[in-house]
């Protein structure tokens, strides 16, 4: 085994943040490691939380870490945030509302910067779910920037996807469209305190049962959830719980690993014909309106 993963199959924090880095950075050296880094996986539950900004994603992730830290899990949180469109730099402040677990050795929390990338996390947020996975957090958490109704990038590598709703986020009969919730395995109408969080749980109910969504796919639990004061916490822990055996069933994740390699096909893809010494020649084709784009991708592709 490589020795950056004996590093992190003994536990060490530094040499787990050191290969986070690399990864983060696009490290040409972290390639060769991909096959030994998923091999040397425990088998992590990965777990998405996604929804609209200001749904209180940061404060109910914190709520989690305290409920699994009570029952012994050792937790990996990566937190996704938006980057600068000019400088590619975020805040990173998700962080901050979880601040107190960061002297607890049992819980590695990783902001990752978006980088551009759509979807609600960055490019290489898969990879580093396997470095925790493999060194033994269990489960992984990704907490998505504010995501909208077609960012739905998480659902392609997590497990379990959690969707947080607040009571005041507006129409349900416009958020049970949006394509966020066709991905939900759970949602938690979070701020469970505040009025109307019960009525818009009952109306999601109602119309999941009746919306349709994947071929034999029951309806999504619906929880209601206060992240601050904890409440409904412990339920959605054990919902997520549950829903770990249903992710790992033959189908289910069959599905998902054809999503994850259809988007390693379209990066590989887009690498190689950049690449290419054409690459300029049929861009200006395009842009000319000599070659049409379908057939500039088969000929770089050739």
């Amino acid at each position: 085994m490589n020795d950056a993963l004996t590093e992190l199959a003994m536990g060490g924090r530094r040499p787990l943040a050191r290969l986070l880095t690399r990864i983060e950075n696009g490290d040409p050296s972290v390639r060769p490691l991909l096959p030994e880094l998923f091999t040397a996986g425990h088998g992590a539950h990965v777990v998405g939380i996604t929804g609209p900004p200001g749904s209180g994603k940061s404060t109910l992730v914190n709520s989690l870490i305290t409920e699994w830290r009570r029952r012994g899990k050792r937790v990996g949180i990566l937190a996704v945030d938006p980057s600068s469109p000019y400088t590619r730099g975020a805040i990173l402040g998700d962080r901050i509302r979880m601040m107190e677990h960061a002297a607890d050795r049992d819980v590695f929390m990783r902001s990752m910067a978006s980088r551009g990338e759509l979807g609600g996390i960055a490019a290489t947020t898969w990879i580093a779910a396997a470095a925790l996975d493999a060194a033994g957090y269990d489960p992984v958490l990704i907490e998505t920037v504010g995501a909208g109704q077609s960012e739905v990038e998480v659902a392609r590598v997590a497990e379990t996807t959690v969707v947080v709703e607040a009571p005041e986020m507006g129409d349900e009969v416009q958020a049970i469209k949006a394509g966020l919730l066709e991905v939900a395995d759970i949602i938690a109408v979070n701020k469970g305190d505040r009025p109307g969080a019960d009525r818009a749980a009952r109306q999601l109910r109602a119309m999941l049962s009746t919306a349709g969504g994947r071929v034999e796919r029951k309806p999504p639990p619906v929880m209601v959830t206060t992240a601050v004061t904890a409440d409904g916490v412990a339920a959605l822990a054990d919902a997520i719980e549950a829903h770990r055996s249903v992710a790992r069933e033959p189908l289910e994740a069959k599905e998902r690993a054809a999503n994850q390699v259809r988007r390693a096909l379209a990066e590989l893809a887009g690498r190689r014909a950049a690449d290419d010494p054409s690459w300029d020649e049929t861009l200006r084709a395009v842009a000319d309106r000599e070659l049409d784009p379908l057939t500039a991708a088969e000929c770089l592709l050739g």
